[in-house]
């Protein structure tokens, strides 16, 4: 190939292919948000029409709790993706943490809203729309949604590789200050060194992960939605303390804690979710929208996601991860025979 056919310079293809990633992996979340809608519309207009015990399912608080999350979820996914485009079109540095994210987060929550709302249209969800529409029913295709939004957990990177792919971005800048500092492996002199080079940084970078965060006020940012923002500020620094006391625990040996280091990325995500949705929230507002119904969705969703967080802060730490790893090892070396004789 001659040189001039060279895309930026030499030696810099790997950066240029991450970077093109960040667009293709916009791309999935961008068709997540597209679907997403279509299936909270079948699911609502379903749940209004389907009589059970004398009332429409969606007045059953086990319906009605899928459609609220489903609601809620479509508006988080349009908002993370609307943001991270937007941060892209900009330029605005280094995304691949964030195109990671919104990847990741936007397709799984898809995925389970095509679940949900297979669920809600229950053995007319599973039929196909060939087969609805051969009975004179509308042919609505919620299996063929299911089946399709599959695919999107695996390829531009699957949620595993992303979870691992974001949770070293997280942890590099870490290493590279004081990763010595966690190396085990080390003689301890060299660990001491690695204190005293780096120790001026965390003396001062520490303290403040206890100190209370919040955002201070933000112009025009309704009263509800500065509350959550607040609330993702102080979850931020608890995030960054449980990171550092995991390096401090585990040393070079925490990328092998990939369950671990997956819960951390949930509550990262589900942060930058908050922040998105609330953006997206007063930007609508201050479009002049309906500021009682973009409330109420956005704050769901921030609820919700509040939640979610909590969870996995105490799967970090009280979890059976020691346990499962060593059982699915007795499977691996054949143990539990039981478990797949008499297959039909």
């Amino acid at each position: 190939m001659p040189r001039e056919n060279i895309i930026s310079k030499e030696g810099a293809g790997l950066k240029v292919a991450l970077t093109t990633l960040n667009t293709g992996r916009l791309t999935l979340p961008a068709a997540c948000v597209g679907v997403s809608k279509r299936l909270l519309e079948i699911s609502r207009k379903w749940a209004g029409e389907r009589i059970q015990w004398g009332v429409p399912i969606g007045k059953h608080a086990a319906i009605a709790g899928k459609i609220a999350e489903m609601a809620g979820n479509v508006f988080a996914v349009e908002a993370m993706t609307f943001l991270t485009s937007s941060l892209l079109d900009r330029k605005s540095g280094d995304l691949r943490i964030e195109t990671a994210m919104c990847k990741m987060w936007a397709t799984e929550t898809t995925w389970r809203i095509a679940d949900e709302a297979m669920q809600v249209r229950g053995g007319r969800g599973y039929e196909t729309a060939h087969s609805l529409a051969g009975r004179g029913e509308p042919a609505i295709s919620v299996e063929r949604f299911l089946r399709d939004c599959r695919v999107n957990m695996i390829f531009e990177g699957s949620s595993e590789i992303m979870r691992l792919f974001i949770a070293r971005e997280a942890l590099d800048p870490h290493l590279k200050v004081g990763g010595a500092i966690f190396n085990t492996q080390l003689p301890m002199s060299e660990r001491a060194k690695a204190v005293f080079s780096s120790g001026k940084f965390y003396a001062g970078w520490y303290p403040r992960q206890w100190l209370p965060a919040g955002t201070g006020k933000i112009d025009n940012l309704d009263r509800d939605l500065q509350a959550h923002v607040n609330h993702a500020a102080r979850t931020s620094k608890r995030l960054a303390r449980g990171l550092f006391h995991a390096m401090a625990r585990f040393g070079p040996k925490l990328d092998r804690e990939q369950l671990l280091l997956s819960r951390f990325v949930g509550i990262a995500t589900e942060l930058f979710a908050i922040s998105a949705t609330c953006s997206f929230a007063q930007s609508k507002i201050d479009r002049g929208e309906n500021a009682n119904e973009i409330l109420s969705i956005a704050d769901y969703f921030c609820r919700s996601s509040r939640l979610r967080i909590a969870q996995y802060f105490a799967g970090a730490s009280a979890n059976v991860d020691k346990r499962g790893y060593e059982l699915t090892q007795e499977l691996l070396a054949g143990k539990h025979a039981d478990l797949t004789r008499s297959i039909v």
